[in-house]
């Protein structure tokens, strides 16, 4: 071994004869600390520019890299970011898209999330991939869809919340975990309205107002977190009843809708039949004001004539009487089929039959 004595003497830590023959203790000697600065020293002055007069590159050397530490604070907000500039770790000021500086680490830190992104998160379901037709599929989650309805029936909720960035220094700092707080405020707003309305308005007409207020009652929440985050819109993919009872439910509203059919025909049969009654009772109320002023009319005309007559009367008794007499026999004898011949005027008496009321019905139907 490299320890063994050419003479023939013990290993590094025993003992050995030297050369007069003695015994003593023999070992490696101990590095030199001197020396060893020494030769470093020489080295880093060999590294230095000027050789020996180092202290001048030792100066250059430190502003060098002095310019560099203070050059890494240029930095870049690209388009659709914000900058939220740190000091010590604590938040400055916000910058916007272009070229600024800000102290360098470890001293200063800038982060720069992206504002205009539309960031969405899924309540109720998960997507898991796609489906044979390219559309993208999704798991239920029942802990996060079923909900109960204000109505006392339980539906099954999948929706789609979309969230932008509106204030970076508050989403970075007031929030721990911003997707879960999202996600879970969401679902707590959507419970709040999916409790406040009935199963129908939700599943049917009430979609959009659902959407509207959950969407307005998730900012609140938010906005009183201080998380800074705008919520842009909620989607409701789905609001269905739950999947063991759709069936039934499904029986039911084409009951409902049975209903609403036969009722519209009805109201139909209604506004056809109701106007047509009305208008001949018009018709009727009409006629029989026509007839009332007619019989009125009448009787007044009536009255006017036997006062006139009862007047000329007074004044003619013998021509009055007569003129009524002869004028009662010819409406009385109008009418009659008989024929009266004056023997006066040259006639020999009444002819054995002479069917005078057929030939006077002739000649009035000549004259038709």
């Amino acid at each position: 071994m490299a320890w063994n004595s050419q003479g023939g003497g013990q290993g590094p830590w025993g003992g050995g004869s030297d050369g007069g023959g003695r015994g003593g203790p023999s070992g490696p000697t101990p590095p030199d600390i001197e020396e060893m600065l020494r030769r470093g020293q020489d080295s880093f002055k060999r590294f230095l520019p000027g050789g020996a007069g180092g202290a001048r590159g030792l100066v250059l050397i430190v502003l060098a890299v002095l310019a560099l530490w203070l050059g890494s604070g240029f930095y870049r907000v690209q388009p659709g970011e914000q900058g939220v500039e740190l000091l010590f770790g604590k938040f400055v000021k916000h910058t916007t898209p272009g070229l600024n500086y800000w102290f360098p680490g470890p001293i200063g830190e800038v982060l720069k999330p992206n504002v205009e992104r539309t960031n969405t998160v899924t309540v109720g379901f998960r997507e898991v991939g796609q489906d044979r037709r390219g559309r993208g599929a999704g798991r239920d989650v029942p802990q996060e869809s079923l909900m109960l309805t204000g109505d006392q029936n339980i539906i099954d909720i999948d929706f789609v919340v979309q969230w932008r960035i509106k204030n970076a220094a508050d989403f970075l700092f007031n929030i721990r975990d911003p997707e879960g707080t999202i996600k879970i405020a969401a679902e707590s707003a959507m419970r709040e309205i999916i409790g406040q309305t009935a199963l129908e308005d939700a599943t049917t007409g009430k979609r959009q107002q659902v959407q509207q207020q959950s969407r307005v009652l998730l900012q609140q929440i938010l906005d009183e977190y201080g998380a800074g985050v705008s919520i842009a819109e909620i989607q409701l993919q789905k609001a269905d009843p739950p999947s063991e009872v759709i069936d039934a439910f499904h029986d039911v509203q084409r009951a409902r809708q049975d209903q609403e059919r036969s009722i519209n025909e009805a109201t139909a049969y209604k506004n056809d039949i109701v106007p047509k009654a009305k208008g001949k009772a018009q018709t009727l109320i009409q006629a029989a004001s026509a007839y009332k002023e007619k019989i009125t009319k009448e009787a007044d005309g009536e009255a006017q004539r036997f006062l006139s007559v009862f007047k000329t009367y007074k004044v003619a008794k013998d021509v009055t009487t007569r003129r009524l007499y002869l004028e009662r026999m010819q409406q009385v004898l109008k009418g009659a089929e008989k024929v009266i011949i004056d023997k006066g005027a040259g006639g020999t008496g009444v002819v054995p039959y002479l069917p005078l009321p057929e030939l006077q019905k002739r000649r009035e139907g000549a004259k038709k």
